[in-house]
């Protein structure tokens, strides 16, 4: 394996490792959301905070992992995306930034209003930063990013493959969450409330695998050289997204919740992991290669340090965090 190719994977990683750890917490507005009035979904809302409370921080590691390694690691397809994709990003910042503020000002809000107003906002901020970033996703995927930074401000992410992009993050993260909170639901005894987030959830993943089947023909059209990495190359990671989207469904209606999350997040895995093998050898498709945009030497030599020294410092105490709150005594003690 190449230099530059190693780094271009460590870089994937973190994208896999946010999409699943932080697809989690930005599904669970959706959850809150539609929970319905403040008595009703008090209990949902309830299962919300305990939930992602402990985590929600530690998940944007990987963002800025991700961002680091791309900014230093491959500058000038950064820079291009930096500036070509600056509305998106921007509303995609505003959203995290919205959503953590209001998540903590909920928990200390003084009436009743300033809890449903900062519920919404974390609710709906937790909607729209995912759909920004599947539609970033998308025009680098669409090839609308040139080298030079010039790309259509506005055509570089409204179109097909990008709002099919942002629509398939939200419904994918709302999936994810369902099978994350509804486990914790069961393990904290409430029956009722975790046969409710079930349907909900079964409810989501159809509408996602609807629209995953929708978005076939536009990217045909709006994105040929994804396409043919997504009907070549990549045709494995798409069938196995697809298999354990399908076995997540049946695990949910069989109600075997513990399972459910493993398949859920292998079904993610793979659909991120098929996005990166399908525009495979680009980093901007049609524009730049991961060989051709990699920066210096040394510097990608430093990441891949860099790189090692997190897994050892930095991974351990998140794996043992994750434990932690999925432990039966976090659940009763917490």
């Amino acid at each position: 394996m190449s230099l530059e190719l190693a780094v271009a994977a460590a870089l994937f990683v973190g994208v896999i490792a946010y999409a699943v750890l932080g697809g989690a917490d930005f599904g669970s507005g959706f959850f809150d959301l539609t929970a319905g009035s403040a008595r009703r979904g008090a209990e949902l809302r309830t299962l919300v905070d305990h939930s992602i409370g402990p985590v929600w921080e530690a998940n944007h590691v990987w963002l800025i992992y991700v961002l680091v390694i791309w900014w230093t690691g491959f500058p000038e397809s950064f820079a291009a995306a930096m500036s070509t994709l600056v509305l998106p990003l921007l509303l995609a910042l505003l959203g995290i930034v919205l959503r953590g503020a209001s998540f903590a000002f909920r928990k200390y809000a003084a009436t009743l209003a300033q809890a449903r107003l900062f519920g919404v906002v974390f609710a709906t901020s937790s909607i729209i930063t995912p759909f920004f970033l599947g539609t970033v996703a998308g025009g680098i995927a669409s090839g609308r990013v040139p080298l030079e930074g010039t790309g259509d401000r506005w055509d570089s992410w409204l179109n097909p493959t990008s709002l099919f992009g942002g629509l398939i993050a939200v419904g994918t993260c709302a999936f994810l969450a369902g099978t994350f909170l509804v486990a914790d639901a069961r393990r904290s005894g409430n029956e009722s409330l975790a046969d409710d987030i079930r349907t909900r959830a079964l409810g989501v993943g159809a509408v996602t695998g609807a629209l995953v089947f929708a978005a076939l023909l536009p990217i045909e059209r709006d994105a040929p050289t994804l396409a043919d990495g997504l009907e070549g190359r990549a045709a494995p990671l798409v069938l196995l997204a697809g298999v354990a989207g399908l076995a997540t469904m049946v695990l949910l209606w069989r109600r075997r919740y513990a399972v459910s999350r493993l398949a859920a997040v292998v079904a993610v895995a793979a659909v991120v992991s098929g996005w990166g093998v399908g525009q495979y050898p680009w980093l901007l498709v049609d524009e730049v290669t991961i060989a051709d945009a990699a920066g210096a030497t040394a510097t990608l030599q430093g990441l891949l340090v860099a790189v090692g020294l997190a897994v050892v410092v930095v991974v351990p105490p998140l794996v043992y965090l994750l434990r932690l709150t999925q432990s039966e005594e976090w659940t009763h003690h917490s």
